[in-house]
């Protein structure tokens, strides 16, 4: 679905409004860069806009936020939520539901604003008046680069701009090996680094900043892997006491899925993480080829997401929800061996 009228978006940002930029709850590299690249992009078209993100984001990703601009939602809802109320345009990057940002979900949908939806996961709500949905996209960051130009403002894209951009497309690519990585995809990467993006020090800052303690963590979750070669199956999980133990901060278990799907003939992975403050198990989810975990989370963990890349959430304890998931194995056995 890709339902947007550029002439009637670039009419609405002629003149001086309040903006509000919202990334997805829990946000990775293509939340928050996209976000900060389309509130730089406002500001300099002299807008007052301001990155609202439902809760805090990773450490690694904090340099692309130098000027400290991301303000987080649940430190002072009320002060947020009025924000939300009385602006006049509000972007929604990186995600399609409204469910996806908890509590502001009800105060955007509130609001009188005009809402603008750039996304590229799978069954989009119809809650925005501009609708960007593209699941063949690589990431939301791709999709902003080219609304940028379909709005002839390709001038406007700084090395600020071009950072943010390049850190999402190469965070939900996967370092540019997921199967959505296009032809298309490497050439806004060559015009993201002639603008000013450098590719091998983002990719320092965001994969080579691990502290100790995430290396254990992974060293823990890795020995907790089974592997099921009959299903091409491998998971893994994390209870919220080693989570504890490793003093476990936001963003550290990112990635750590793939892990089990590099292991040669395995073509499903997972990894179920404990958590005790929200009473539930978060679960991620990845695979090889045709093998939909967009569905297999939507049929069974209240979640949802991309083909190959997938997230959901069980309520019930971790040893029901492991339970869960190796017997529904056998009923994808087919699908897993074709």
């Amino acid at each position: 679905m890709i339902k947007i009228d550029i002439k009637d978006l670039k009419s609405q940002l002629q003149d001086s409004k309040k903006i509000i930029v919202i990334p997805h709850k829990n946000p990775d590299g293509d939340a928050i860069g996209s976000s900060i690249a389309i509130n730089e992009l406002l500001k300099s078209l002299g807008h007052k806009s301001l990155i609202i993100s439902p809760n805090n984001f990773p450490d690694f990703l904090k340099w692309m936020d130098d000027d400290y601009e991301i303000k987080i939602y649940e430190e002072d809802e009320e002060v947020f939520s009025n924000e939300i109320l009385n602006s006049d345009i509000i972007f929604t990057l990186d995600f399609n539901s409204l469910s996806r940002i908890g509590k502001m979900g009800e105060y955007v949908k509130k609001s009188k604003a005009l809402k603008v939806m750039i996304d590229h996961h799978q069954s989009p709500e119809n809650y925005a008046k501009y609708t960007y949905s593209d699941v063949n996209m690589s990431s939301t960051c791709e999709m902003v680069y080219h609304l940028i130009s379909e709005l002839s403002l390709g001038d406007k894209i700084n090395s600020k701009i071009a950072s943010a951009l390049y850190t999402g497309i190469m965070t939900d690519t996967g370092s540019f090996k997921f199967p959505l990585t296009t032809d298309l995809t490497h050439k806004v990467v060559s015009d993201l680094i002639k603008k000013g993006a450098n590719g091998s020090e983002i990719n320092n800052l965001v994969y080579d900043n691990n502290s100790c303690d995430k290396l254990l963590l992974l060293s823990h979750t890795l020995s907790n892997m089974v592997v099921d070669m009959e299903h091409k199956t491998a998971y893994m999980y994390l209870t919220q006491h080693s989570l504890n133990k490793y003093n476990f901060k936001k963003g550290d278990t990112e990635g750590f899925v793939n892990y089990g799907l590099s292991i040669k003939g395995v073509k499903f992975a997972a990894i179920f993480i404990e958590n005790e403050a929200e009473k539930i198990i978060k679960i991620s989810l990845r695979s090889k080829g045709d093998f939909n975990v967009n569905e297999f989370s939507r049929n069974n963990f209240n979640g949802g997401g991309h083909i190959n890349a997938a997230g959901g959430y069980s309520s019930e304890n971790l040893e029901a929800t492991l339970l869960k998931f190796k017997n529904l194995l056998p009923n994808y056995k087919n699908k897993l061996n074709q």
